[in-house]
């Protein structure tokens, strides 16, 4: 209940933000940016963001730079997990072309391990941010959704003695060009792997009460899914060529691993 409650707070967060802050200027278009994360084994991951950036093509790095956000917001990246999402940045851009996404830190991130708090050290987060190499094109009077998705566990290494740092691993997907899979799958405790040929896309959870699962942001093509159970009791399963379509979503219904003697 408290995920299906957390899920349901998040989506009607997103609603009320973006149908406050859709572009209405002929002139400009808007950027919705989502915010996404891959399962971890920490307990939390939270991180401050204080600003929100993008800059416009044709300009040097210095300059160009169009602000999206500027308020200060917390988010534990594990909370954003098996198709939750939240919207995190909207606002209007200049139509044209944009070449990067830079998040600014602030300060109070950190890392929970075994219940016992760390701080988290970002490079350079609060200084230059953490900038995302992503072209994408604001057109007049059009909403272009690009979705972050984190990955805490490939991001965040142990340098010391409680000590943590985030080098951050993120997937910047456009949401135009993307779908999900979801379903059920039986028993609940599973993990789920998405590869693409030889690329590993995701890594997710099942939801431990429902056996639900929900993987977003795949941009449109064919995909394998490996099912690992935590139980011994159940064999491995892979579904192969499972086909995405953009602006879609494919319902595997309920899987059912196949029980060993």
């Amino acid at each position: 209940m408290k995920k299906i409650l957390l899920l349901a707070i998040l989506l009607l967060g997103s609603v009320i933000l973006f149908s406050c802050s859709k572009s209405t200027s002929p002139d400009k278009g808007s950027l919705a940016v989502y915010l996404t994360d891959a399962p971890s084994s920490f307990d939390a991951v939270n991180i401050v963001v204080t600003q929100v950036s993008v800059h416009m093509a044709g300009n040097d790095s210095l300059s160009g730079w169009q602000t999206i956000s500027d308020t200060t917001a917390y988010y534990d990246l594990l909370n954003l997990q098996n198709g939750a999402e939240v919207l995190f940045a909207n606002h209007e851009l200049p139509a044209g072309q944009y070449t990067q996404i830079r998040l600014i830190i602030g300060n109070g991130s950190n890392v929970v391990v075994n219940g016992v708090t760390y701080p988290l050290v970002i490079p350079s987060g609060m200084q230059t941010g953490i900038k995302l190499n992503h072209t994408f094109t604001v057109v007049k009077g059009e909403v272009y959704q690009l979705l972050l998705d984190f990955d805490a566990e490939k991001s965040i290494i142990q340098t010391g003695t409680n000590q943590y740092k985030m080098n951050p691993v993120i997937r910047a997907v456009p949401l135009l060009l993307s779908g999900d899979i979801q379903g059920i799958v039986l028993p609940h405790n599973v993990s789920i792997l998405t590869t693409s040929g030889s690329d590993t896309i995701s890594v997710i959870e099942a939801d431990t009460l429902t056996g639900f699962f929900k993987i977003i942001g795949l941009l449109a093509g064919s995909y394998n899914l490996k099912f690992t159970p935590q139980s011994v009791l159940y064999a491995d399963s892979t579904i192969f060529n499972v086909n995405v379509t953009a602006g879609q979503t494919t319902d595997l219904d309920t899987i059912a691993l196949r029980h060993l003697p």
